[in-house]
């Protein structure tokens, strides 16, 4: 199993359309195969922070959300919210390696 943990910082003024934006993404990403689990939360400790936590079956799972075209558009329509690169580590076999988006 695959975990991702994808965390990103938005502007203030831009949190609501984050939110609403990621539905989308989500409710599509869900129905991939391989898909066990695409949750997006809320920091209790910082309203500007969210988290997005996956689960895949396989890397390879993984690999072929990257390139969905529902992916893709958020990806696009969520860049201008952001108030930092967004923070992805992916673990595998508890090994974490680290990424930028």
């Amino acid at each position: 199993m695959i975990y991702v943990v994808a965390t990103t910082k938005v502007k203030p003024e831009h949190r609501a359309a984050y939110v609403a934006g990621a539905k989308d993404c989500i409710a599509e990403t869900r129905k991939e195969k391989g898909c066990i689990a695409y949750d997006l939360h809320g920091s209790v400790s910082d309203p500007d922070t969210f988290v997005f936590v996956e689960r895949w079956e396989s890397h390879d799972d993984l690999a072929a959300h990257r390139l969905t075209p529902h992916l893709k558009a958020w990806r696009a329509l969520s860049g201008p919210f952001k108030a930092s690169p967004t923070n992805i580590e992916v673990i595998i076999g508890g090994e974490v390696q680290k990424l930028t988006s």
